[in-house]
């Protein structure tokens, strides 16, 4: 994550957030909300009901605010098509690494 706090997924712009993101936290710019599916590190458009995680229920709008269990922040912007992109640090790239060499 970078130095100055969580970016907003949504506009890239700092949010001078740096602890936990609460449901009631929308970027100061743009205003979308920060604890949404897009927002989080397990945000997936490629997986089972767009996360990395097993959720039970269906969320249907993931730039909305939720109460998911699983959320955890993740610094990512849009990118063309409406997909976001998460910046992956030291620790997720050596992990990632790992996975290669897996059986």
């Amino acid at each position: 994550m970078s130095n100055s706090g969580l970016l907003c997924w949504s506009c890239g712009k700092p949010t001078g957030i740096t602890g936990r993101v609460m449901r009631s936290d929308d970027c100061i710019d743009c205003g979308a909300n920060l604890r949404c599916c897009r927002g989080c590190r397990h945000f997936d458009p490629s997986r089972n009901r767009q996360c990395k995680e097993n959720i039970e229920s269906f969320v249907a709008d993931k730039e909305k605010n939720n109460l998911c269990d699983f959320f955890q922040k993740r610094d990512a912007t849009k990118i063309g098509g409406g997909v976001s992109h998460q910046r992956d640090g030291k620790l997720d790239k050596k992990k990632n690494f790992d996975d290669l060499f897996k059986d």
